[in-house]
Formats: structure tokens, sequence, C-alpha cells
């Protein structure tokens, strides 16, 4: 896979992630721990069914003799999974992905200091510009009374997504000798499904609930997480938290044009740093493979 491929793949990961916010604002039963129980039972069950097919019936009894760092990424993606469902049913959508934003300088710190990676001095910039668009939209939709649990809650996620990415970096510097790690996302899965059952009880979503959420689980869940897997291989571990900063601006905007929750603009001048810093991360890595300067 090209590195400009890869890209233009994470793009559409964001993307399919960014509409978990806009679909949750029209659930009409289902909320907090059950919004996440049927999202990611249902993402259980399509990945089940997947990599399944994919892995064929050796699948399950791989799974219980799974190195230790595959189920370490499982439980960073029940962490993710589950964190992040449950900020967006207690604060705005906006305020849990400005949060998760957070990502990109946690992600390049794990990368510098465990995979002793050097960062192109592009990437730097990139990053503090980001960081300079993610202060200014939290600035502007702190003081408008946004919760600050939710807000809480949504800070596992950045920390826990930090950990993954490192570790699928880890091991996708081996190449095809490394440990196969799309049975990570299905242990997530099941775990985070797992451990909200019983707060989820008595389960109220309705027929209409149960179809957004199923959507959830696979369109913005199983299939763009599976991709991400297999981009790591490709793309860096800062460059893939980089480019997920686009679920920022893409949520942000569902959120606005499909359930009303206008930013201020402050956040949308916030958004548009971000966007700028992907611009120009990505421009600069364009030009420098171009004249064979790519480091």
């Amino acid at each position: 896979m090209t590195h400009r491929r890869a890209v233009a793949l994470m793009v559409l990961v964001t993307l399919l992630w960014s509409i978990a916010g806009v679909v949750a604002r029209h659930l009409e039963a289902a909320a907090g721990f059950e919004v996440n129980f049927w999202r990611s039972g249902f993402n259980a069950l399509a990945l089940a069914i997947g990599l399944t097919w994919l892995r064929g019936p050796g699948l399950w009894a791989g799974l219980l003799n799974a190195p230790r760092i595959v189920w370490i990424s499982g439980l960073c993606w029940a962490v993710m999974f589950t964190a992040f469902m449950l900020a967006i049913t207690m604060t705005t959508v906006a305020m849990v992905l400005v949060t998760m934003a957070l990502g990109p300088m946690i992600t390049a710190l794990f990368a510098r200091f465990f995979l002793k990676q050097r960062l192109p001095l592009r990437t730097w910039l990139a990053i503090a510009l980001a960081g300079l668009g993610i202060a200014w939209m939290f600035g502007a939709e702190a003081p408008a009374g946004a919760r600050l649990l939710g807000s809480l809650v949504a800070c596992a996620v950045p920390l826990a997504a930090a950990v993954n990415w490192t570790l699928l970096q880890k091991t996708g510097q081996g190449g095809d000798a490394g440990p196969d790690m799309l049975p990570a996302v299905l242990i997530g899965a099941v775990l985070s499904a797992l451990c909200t059952l019983p707060l989820a009880w008595p389960l109220q979503a309705t027929t209409h609930d149960l179809g957004l959420l199923a959507l959830l689980g696979v369109v913005q869940l199983a299939i763009p997480c599976l991709l991400v897997v297999r981009l790591t291989r490709v793309l860096p571990a800062p460059e893939i938290a980089l480019l997920a900063l686009l679920e920022v601006i893409f949520g942000v905007a569902w959120a606005w044009l499909w359930a009303g929750e206008q930013p201020a603009v402050s956040v949308l001048a916030g958004g548009g740093l971000v966007l700028f810093a992907l611009i120009f991360n990505e421009g600069l890595a364009l030009r420098q493979r171009a004249s064979g300067t790519f480091s």
C-alpha cells in the first residue's frame, strides 16, 4: 500500500468515526451505559463474523493463545470504545472531540520515548499548531457550561489511543512477522459490552434505537477500526494520531448541521487551525518524498 493511499484511507476512517455524536443525538430511549453496550455488542458481532470469514475457525482457538500484547491492545480498545460513548452522552460532541484531540501530542511523546522514533520537525510543528487550535476550541467550550465529568471521561480516550497506536506501531515494525493485531479489536468490543451490560440493565432501547446503534457498531466502529489496524503497518503512529484529528472537524460539523449543536466562532477558528496543521504536515511530507529527502 502506498503512503498516499494509506492517508486517503485514514481520512475515510476519521469520517466514519465522526458520525457517532450526531447519530447518538437521535436516539429515543437508550442512554448512558446502554448506548455503549449495544454499540459495542453490535461491533463485536460484526467483527466476529468478519474475522471468522478472514481467519477461519482457527480465530477462536488463536484468541486463547494470543500474545499478551494482543490482549493489552484489546484492553485499550475497550477503554476507547467505552469512554468515548459515555462521554458523548454526558457532554457536547464538540467538547468530547476536542478533548480526544490531545491524542497526537501524547502519541508523539510515547513514540519518541518508547519506540525511539525521530520525529520530523514538520510533525512537531504541526502538533504544536494543532494543539493551539485545540486549546482555542477548549477555551470557547469550557465556559459554556459543558459538564466537567464528561470531559474527564473523554480524557481516557486519547490516553488509551496513544498506548494503542504505539503498541500497534511496535508490532508493525517487525513486518509480517509481528502478531496478528486484528483480534484485539474484537477483544476490546467484547470487553466493552460485557463490562457495561450490568450497568445498562434494564434495557430500554426502542427498535429505532437498535437500528441506529447497529449502524454505529458496524459502520462507525467495526469497519474503520479494522482499517486503522492495517494502516499502522504503513503510517507512523504520530501521523495516524494527527490525521485522526480530522474526526474533530467532521464530528463538530455533523453535530452542528444535523443535531443543532452549534459551536462558537472560536471553536470554528480552532478547528481551522487543526485542519491547517494537517494540510501543512501532509503537504511537506509529499514534497519531501518527491525530492527524495523524506526522513
